[in-house]
């Protein structure tokens, strides 16, 4: 997997120099991630619509779990 950035450091997969460590992400546009449930996450990913934007503005990384929250294990995302 290609070494992804994040410099959301509350993030449950975010590590020490902006690394992502999440087994897979998904970005996708805001509006669907603002319609979908938190557990709508990579492993789903081959089945839901494609989300065209215009900008980087419009998209949204939507593995985002709170660091120690209760939602850790929501998305079936791991950690690398």
């Amino acid at each position: 997997m290609p070494r992804i950035t994040c410099s959301v450091n509350n993030c449950h997969y975010w590590s020490s120099g902006n690394v992502c460590n999440a087994s897979q992400i998904l970005v996708t546009s805001s509006s669907m991630s603002n319609s979908q449930p938190q557990n709508v996450d990579a492993p789903m990913a081959g089945t839901i619509s494609t989300t065209p934007v215009q900008s980087s503005e419009e998209t949204c990384c939507k593995t985002f779990v709170p660091r120690g929250s209760a939602q850790e294990d929501a998305d079936g995302i791991t950690l690398k």
